[in-house]
């Protein structure tokens, strides 16, 4: 048993390093549901044993907010909010403070995704129509995405699974993220506006794209809950995933918006993602050698759940698995009263480091390649690597001043 689970949990985690399978056409979802599917086949997880695996709270409170951000990109919310930003009498430097300002905003409610996705076509076009080269603006808006989503429990998948597993507070994450989230969009903006080439202006791009109908009607709906949910998990004690999940059935009651259309926009690809590797890994610790694994390095004086080493790890393996996977491998050891924080921060803004590192990156640039723009790794790598070292200086020195005064 325990040869099959570490056979199976060696390629579902390579396929997270590489993306997919080699000779294979699976992407990281088909690997993680490939291997969940071999381990229950083979009989080494039963079927209740794999059902037990799956944290049903992390997937209701992700399924909601899909289904909220879903109301708001049919309503034409998104796209509103890019076009009005755009239009604003501002020099290219303000301009650019203003759009790190609203999406850092958005992407600690809506998910740094959903935001990026929606707003990286309308961005494109707005920029070519101000005749701007929208290379800085798409860059500040997947920075900016990333560092907002950290903001909050429910920014994006990773914190969600950290807040829920943990049991955190939302307002206490909220009080400890806020300086160094804030601090980060501010350096993101220093970032992009200091060297004077990037807002070189005329982009000399065709504008492709047509103005989505914004409905207020249904964008007033999506706010109202997403407000109204905001204030239930700030000062009530009802479970998040339970609130959430009732205000996504209040948005699905439309006479106007199909559920088919709603529901066709929920990521369902990432439910599965979370679905099979909370079957391998739980499947991978039972067979103890994770517990041996960390013994062992303790025993040589490397304590991963110290706050220090936890920092460094979570900043490498997020970068080499992507976040969520290396969220989850690092759970267990997240036993100090500050690791939940510590984990949500750095694994969320270590994402900004290089375009595999965050899928709202690769969003970006593959809605800027559609657009005829081109981002390359080199191009991201000289904002996102700065904003990168930059942000988790800022947060290690704030845990550590935290820990210190503790």
């Amino acid at each position: 048993m325990t040869a099959t689970v570490v056979i199976v949990f060696t390629i579902v985690y390579l396929g997270m390093i590489l993306g997919g399978l080699p000779f294979l056409q699976l992407d990281r979802t088909g690997v993680a549901l490939l291997g969940a599917i071999a381990l229950v086949a083979s009989g080494d997880v039963s079927f209740a044993e794999a059902g037990r695996s799956v944290h049903a709270p992390t997937l209701i409170l992700l399924f909601a907010f899909m289904v909220l951000s879903a109301q708001l990109r049919l309503s034409g919310f998104y796209a509103y909010v890019t076009r009005r930003l755009a239009a604003l009498p501002l020099t290219p430097p303000r301009l650019l403070g203003a759009l790190i300002l609203v999406v850092g905003a958005l992407s600690a409610v809506f998910s740094n995704d959903i935001i990026c996705l929606a707003m990286a076509p309308v961005l494109v076009d707005a920029c070519v129509r101000r005749r701007l080269d929208p290379v800085p603006y798409l860059l500040a808006l997947a920075c900016a995405a990333n560092v907002g989503s950290a903001l909050t429990l429910i920014g994006n998948p990773q914190n969600m699974l950290i807040g829920e597993s943990l049991g955190l507070s939302f307002s206490g994450y909220l009080r400890e993220a806020a300086v160094p989230v804030l601090l980060g969009l501010a350096v993101t903006w220093a970032v992009i506006v200091l060297p004077a080439a990037l807002l070189t202006a005329e982009a000399g791009l065709e504008r492709r794209g047509e103005d989505a109908d914004f409905n207020r009607w249904q964008t007033t709906k999506g706010l109202t809950v997403a407000a109204v949910l905001v204030v239930v998990f700030l000062a009530a004690p009802w479970p998040r995933e339970l609130a959430a999940l009732a205000g996504a059935g209040l948005l699905l009651l439309s006479r106007r918006l199909h559920s088919r259309r709603m529901l066709g926009l929920v990521d369902w690809e990432l439910l599965v993602l979370f679905v099979g590797l909370f079957v391998v890994n739980r499947a991978f610790a039972q067979t103890g050698l994770p517990a041996e694994a960390v013994r062992a390095l303790a025993d040589a004086g490397l304590h991963l759940e110290q706050p220090g080493t936890l920092f460094v790890t979570a900043f490498v393996l997020g970068n080499i698995v992507s976040n969520v996977p290396a969220v989850m491998l690092l759970l267990p050891l997240a036993t100090h009263p500050m690791a939940g924080t510590l984990l949500a921060l750095v694994s969320t803004l270590s994402g900004n480091l290089l375009i595999v590192g965050s899928i709202a990156n690769i969003i970006v640039v593959d809605a800027a390649e559609r657009r005829g723009v081109r981002i390359d790794w080199r191009r991201h790598a000289r904002v996102g690597v700065p904003v990168t070292v930059a942000t988790l200086a800022i947060t290690g020195a704030y845990l550590w001043l935290r820990l210190a005064s503790t």
